[in-house]
């Protein structure tokens, strides 16, 4: 049976517990809402480390002034409940004041450079300041020997690869496979949101991102690809962040330079925002 705690110090309890009889403990830090994308990430610590904490924390420093940090949903004991069925062995469930002793507003910061001012986060200022903010402090709080990042949020993922290395942080991080429905669509939270009307266009973005794969194989200039993405998704709904591909650590390719091949998409379908990834060999 899963175990909540609420204070750091009984956190910090449970888990030194652990590390004394030297048990390896994983990380899995969500926002909650829970689906099963997320469970699949506990079920991968699982296999991986002997005790596993997941991380329910709605994060206020990453969310813009004008996104849905008041309507983001908040569904504590479903996802409890999840998380116990997966696997996980600790639900770490802070407040905002036990993250953020000094409030949001005032509190120490943690600012990635270089993979951050691009893509997402030229659409959504501050939003990694926040992320590389929250997942330090759980890193610190936790200390986990591992930890487990969806691959949906690529560039989530190269920030915290950046951070890690950066910082020294102690903590081998998996990446996750993307979740799909049956149609492609890539799990997320932010699903809920769309209309049953919008709910089928969704998946347009996977097939966007596939029709992308095959054109840079093809040997289509990229600059033409990401036009023709973004016509695509315009056309049939979308309105378009970037529809771009670029190299695994988010830089542009050069022409004719081989190497891994990521296709990124943002897009918002009525009033939900998506992202969507596909990785591939030219």
């Amino acid at each position: 049976m899963i175990e909540t705690v609420t204070g750091l110090a009984d956190l910090r309890a449970r888990v030194d517990a652990w590390k004394r009889t030297g048990l390896r403990v994983g990380l899995v830090p969500t926002m909650g809402n829970l689906h099963a994308g997320h469970h699949s990430l506990v079920e991968l610590a699982r296999g991986r480390v002997d005790r596993v904490v997941a991380s329910v924390f709605v994060n206020p420093t990453q969310f813009g002034p004008h996104e849905d940090f008041a309507r983001y949903p908040r569904t504590p004991e479903a996802d409890a409940a999840g998380l116990d069925a997966a696997g996980a062995d600790l639900l770490w469930l802070p407040s905002v004041e036990t993250m953020y002793p000094y409030g949001p507003e005032a509190t120490v910061q943690v600012r990635v450079p270089v993979v951050t001012g691009m893509l997402e986060g030229a659409h959504r200022p501050g939003h990694f300041d926040g992320v590389a903010t929250v997942v330090a402090r759980l890193f610190n709080q936790v200390q986990p020997d591992l930890a487990v990042f969806g691959r949906k949020d690529y560039q989530q993922l190269a920030v915290i690869r950046y951070l890690v290395r950066d910082l020294a942080f102690p903590v081998e991080l998996v990446a996750a496979p993307i979740l799909r429905e049956a149609d492609g669509l890539a799990m997320s939270s932010r699903n809920q949101y769309l209309s049953a009307s919008e709910r089928p266009v969704a998946a347009g973005i996977q097939r966007c991102l596939q029709a992308m794969r095959e054109s840079m194989r093809a040997g289509v200039p990229r600059d033409q690809v990401e036009a023709d993405a973004a016509k695509r998704l315009a056309d049939e709904g979308f309105e378009v962040d970037y529809a771009v591909v670029r190299r695994p650590d988010l830089t542009e390719p050069g022409a004719g330079e081989g190497g891994p091949r990521v296709a990124l998409v943002a897009a918002k379908l009525g009033r939900t925002r998506l992202i969507d990834n596909l990785e591939f060999e030219p």
